[in-house]
């Protein structure tokens, strides 16, 4: 997409905290609330917002980008407070908030946008923190999940959150194993990472009729364009879906699983840091070495 974050700043986009204080034209909040917002904040007047999809906002900023305050500071101002923050039921933590704030919505948004019913066949490739969200929450609707990635440690704890088969992309041919477990294709495949291998592996692993659903943004090397084998689109009527986020619209529906029980974004939780580890954590990220979610939790 093309995003710069211009330096200095304060970066962080997921969050979950306690309201310290409110302005004067703020209703229906108060001092000492737990809440979170959506990475994506939204202005609440676009016809967008006025749909019910604020996280396409016409005018959408998020938090540590285009000079807004981000979530490595101790304190972060959220704006149009009516649109975009959002209470935290009594029993999910702040730091469940925190998991929650951008890779696991995304994640159980990926699942929504793909229609996903009872016992539907899921192919999901990337088992990393969107991935490994995607993974739980297709489980906890009834699916049956396929994950995918080169890492066996990553595929041992998606069957940990919900896989029922891990595959491993370093061995050769994806789509004819998924083919095989499913005895035709998946219904659903869910790209959560965004490189040319894993979008031609979810599209050619669908039966016909499937829906493909992209989640994972592009990186430096396909810079936002990627090929899709459109004959095998046309002749199978495939379905390409976009998903972004997670509209706040929605966010009850999110918070219900997880004061449930059903969905445990805590459980994905790889460890808690300092601000002194951040570069550490950056560089584990860049490689692909970290399992599920690293949260700050010491300013």
């Amino acid at each position: 997409m093309g995003v710069t974050v211009e330096v200095p700043a304060v970066l962080g986009h997921e969050f979950g905290g306690e309201i310290v204080e409110v302005g004067d034209s703020v209703e229906g909040f108060s001092v000492g609330q737990k809440v979170t917002a959506p990475f994506h904040h939204s202005c609440g007047r676009c016809r967008y917002c006025l749909a019910g999809r604020p996280n396409i906002c016409e005018n959408v900023v998020v938090y540590g980008f285009s000079g807004s305050g981000g979530s490595y500071g101790e304190y972060l101002l959220v704006k149009q407070a009516d649109a975009n923050l959002i209470m935290l039921p009594d029993n999910v933590s702040a730091k469940a908030a925190a998991a929650l704030g951008c890779r696991f919505m995304t994640g159980y948004h990926a699942v929504v946008r793909g229609g996903i019913e009872p016992g539907d066949w899921v192919a999901i490739q990337g088992a990393g923190g969107v991935g490994l969200s995607a993974i739980q929450t297709a489980a906890a609707v009834g699916a049956r999940v396929i994950a995918v990635d080169i890492s066996e440690d990553k595929l041992a704890m998606a069957k940990d959150v919900g896989a029922s088969h891990g595959v491993n992309s370093r061995d050769g041919n994806v789509a004819g194993e998924i083919r095989e477990i499913t005895g035709g294709g998946s219904d659903v495949g869910i790209d959560a990472l965004g490189i040319q291998e894993t979008i031609t592996n979810s599209i050619t692993s669908l039966r016909k009729g499937g829906r493909h659903v992209q989640v994972g943004l592009t990186g430096s090397e396909e810079k936002g364009l990627a090929q899709i084998p459109i004959d095998f689109v046309t002749a199978a009527e495939l379905e390409i879906v976009g998903s972004y986020g997670n509209p706040q619209p929605k966010y009850p529906g999110l918070l219900g699983l997880v004061s449930q029980g059903r969905l445990d974004p805590e459980a994905l939780i790889e460890r808690e840091v300092g601000l002194e580890d951040v570069n550490e954590v950056f560089e584990n990220m860049s490689n692909f070495a970290t399992k599920g979610f690293n949260i700050i939790t010491r300013f």
